[in-house]
């Protein structure tokens, strides 16, 4: 079953991007220099770490690509599952986020503030919150928004900024028309927005567990809001 696209879907897959922002935040800032969404960085940090640069965690950056890559297993998992019975994929899946990303906040309360050293407590913490983030990925890479994929924006920056060009109607990465621009250039300014709320609330003096446990309430406010957005009519395609 597949989304169709709406003011809905696409407002709830813009929130997602801020959470994004969010919690790449406390990642990068409190929980040793490790990404747990953005898997490019994080690959990149890994490799740095085994060359020997400075400041790098390669047990972290390691445990973090484990768990985000167990949450992609566990996301096509549920979806397949929850599609064979007719339920809301979508819905279910950004609940089960919410509840990991809820744990990851929990498990964040020993945290004292930024540059913590690393130790089991946070491992768990970059575990759990990656394992959210693998899960998110399937689960908005499966809404098809290829304008908002909620984890990543280098593409997506790419295509605004070459959508400026005089010469736009050559350009081979725009693509798509006024409106997938628009949505775009939302998605990259919402992650923006993500990371400096995210920091601000670290920088400001509030702990990790903070930021964590706000995402997962603003997850599962999305997952309860698009899930009394009604459905179209039976027989309709697109009904989700």
């Amino acid at each position: 079953m597949e989304l169709r696209r709406s003011p809905a879907l696409a407002a709830v897959l813009l929130v997602l991007t801020l959470t994004t922002g969010v919690i790449e935040a406390v990642s990068l800032l409190a929980l040793g220099h490790v990404f747990t969404a953005l898997m490019t960085g994080n690959m990149l940090f890994l490799a740095f770490g085994l060359a020997g640069g400075p400041g790098l965690s390669v047990p972290a950056s390691s445990v973090s690509l484990a768990a985000f890559a167990v949450g992609n297993l566990a996301g096509a998992l549920l979806e397949t599952e929850v599609e064979a019975r007719r339920r809301r994929w979508f819905v279910t899946g950004l609940v089960v986020e919410a509840v990991l990303l809820g744990a990851a906040g929990l498990a964040a309360g020993g945290i004292g503030g930024l540059d913590e050293p690393l130790t089991g407590h946070l491992y768990l913490v970059i575990a759990l919150t990656a394992l959210a983030m693998g899960l998110r990925s399937v689960t908005t890479l499966r809404a098809r928004v290829a304008e908002l994929p909620t984890t990543l924006t280098t593409r997506a920056l790419t295509s605004v900024i070459s959508g400026l060009a005089p010469i736009v109607g050559r350009d081979p990465v725009r693509g798509g028309d006024a409106g997938s621009a628009a949505l775009r250039a939302a998605g990259v300014l919402a992650m923006f927005l993500g990371g400096l709320l995210g920091a601000w609330m670290l920088t400001a003096g509030h702990r990790p567990q903070l930021p964590l446990l706000v995402s997962a309430v603003v997850v599962l406010l999305c997952a309860i809001g698009y899930g009394l957005t009604p459905r179209r009519p039976p027989g309709e395609p697109g009904t989700g």
